[in-house]
């Protein structure tokens, strides 16, 4: 026997489900076109973990979500030397060529394919945790993700997000939804909520046309 609450969880679960298809069918494409185009877009990766390394406690086991072509991957290979890295994409696409750049990395790097929809450990397993411009394009089931990367946190771990904010142009906003990523602030108070800030920034582009946010977050004591 099944209730409302039964019925709005299998709607969510299948909704999510749905959007990592279609993410994966978006990226089938835009894998070929990515290293090229995205400069445009995505600032403020590295800088995010430039900042991260600047803290104390280096950590010794990294994760990053929806890693991509693995440009983050090589910087986190760059500042953290002796960590063991694991990267998680969706699209296999994208994680051919992370593994074509990764392969004359000294330190092996583990990437997996799959959705991010529970954690990847029973036990708490990283130190830190990676979100670059994959939180917003996850639409239904950004709150799963980040719950997962919460139980994936090791005592006193941090993530570490980059992504979009928001833009005061309803048409750009639009615009952007139509290519997976919600613009509407709704992140920063999340993240907030769950994590003590370390870092936390926000950044207009192109003369106001939107916003991304640097945050780095230490797990809150539960």
């Amino acid at each position: 026997m099944t209730g409302p609450n039964d019925t709005v969880c299998v709607n969510s679960t299948e909704a999510a489900a749905d959007n990592a298809a279609a993410l994966t069918r978006y990226y089938r494409w835009h894998a070929r076109l990515y290293d090229a185009t995205r400069w445009s877009f995505l600032f403020g990766r590295a800088a995010l973990i430039g900042s991260a390394a600047q803290l104390p406690d280096p950590p010794r086991h990294i994760l990053e979500i929806g890693c991509g072509t693995g440009d983050n991957l090589l910087r986190l290979t760059r500042q953290f030397p002796d960590a063991e890295l694991t990267g998680l994409d969706l699209s296999a696409d994208m994680l051919a060529r992370a593994q074509r750049k990764l392969a004359k990395r000294p330190m092996p790097v583990t990437l997996r394919q799959q959705r991010y929809d529970r954690p990847l450990s029973p036990e708490p397993a990283f130190d830190l945790i990676v979100f670059s411009y994959c939180l917003s394009m996850i639409n239904p089931g950004w709150r799963q993700v980040l719950d997962s990367a919460l139980r994936d946190l090791r005592p006193g771990g941090r993530l570490a997000v980059v992504d979009f904010h928001d833009t005061r142009f309803p048409i750009f906003q639009r615009w952007m939804a139509v290519n997976h990523v919600r613009m509407n602030g709704h992140l920063l108070p999340n993240l907030n909520a769950h994590c003590a800030p370390l870092l936390q920034t926000t950044s207009a582009v192109y003369g106001g046309l939107w916003r991304y946010f640097r945050f780095i977050g230490q797990k809150r004591d539960e």
